[in-house]
C-alpha cells in the first residue's frame, strides 16, 4: 500500500504559444497564410462597398476554387452579388487571381 502523497504528478508538456505552433506546423502555416490573404482581399474591396455595408460583411475562406465573402443576411448577400463584377475587377487590378467570389450568408 503506497500513500498517494508519494506519487509524482503526471508529466504535462509545456504548452506552446499559438503563434509558435503556426510557425512550426506546415498545415497550420498554410492556414495562417490563407487567413492573411482573405483579410488582405477584404481590405482591398472594403472601400468599394457602399456606406454601412462593410460592417455587414466579413472575409471568408480562400481556397483553390476562389474566395468566400460572408454576408450578415440575405439582403446584404443580394447587394454583394450585384457588386461582384466590380469587386472581382478590383482584386484582379491588385494582382490576385480571381476565379470566383462566393457570397454566403452567415448563420448565427
Amino acid at each position: 500500500m503506497s500513500p498517494n502523497h508519494l506519487k509524482s504528478p503526471p508529466l504535462v508538456p509545456d504548452s506552446m504559444p499559438v503563434a509558435e505552433a503556426l510557425r512550426r506546423s506546415a498545415p497550420l502555416a498554410a492556414l495562417r497564410e490563407r487567413l492573411k490573404e482573405s483579410g488582405e482581399r477584404f481590405e482591398a474591396i472594403r472601400a468599394s462597398l457602399p456606406p454601412g455595408l462593410a460592417n455587414q460583411v466579413a472575409p471568408g475562406p480562400v481556397d483553390a476554387e476562389g474566395w468566400s465573402v460572408l454576408a450578415a443576411n440575405a439582403a446584404v448577400a443580394a447587394k454583394l452579388r450585384q457588386l461582384r463584377p466590380r469587386l472581382e475587377a478590383i482584386l484582379q487590378q491588385r494582382g490576385w487571381q480571381v476565379s470566383a467570389i462566393r457570397i454566403k450568408v452567415q448563420t448565427p
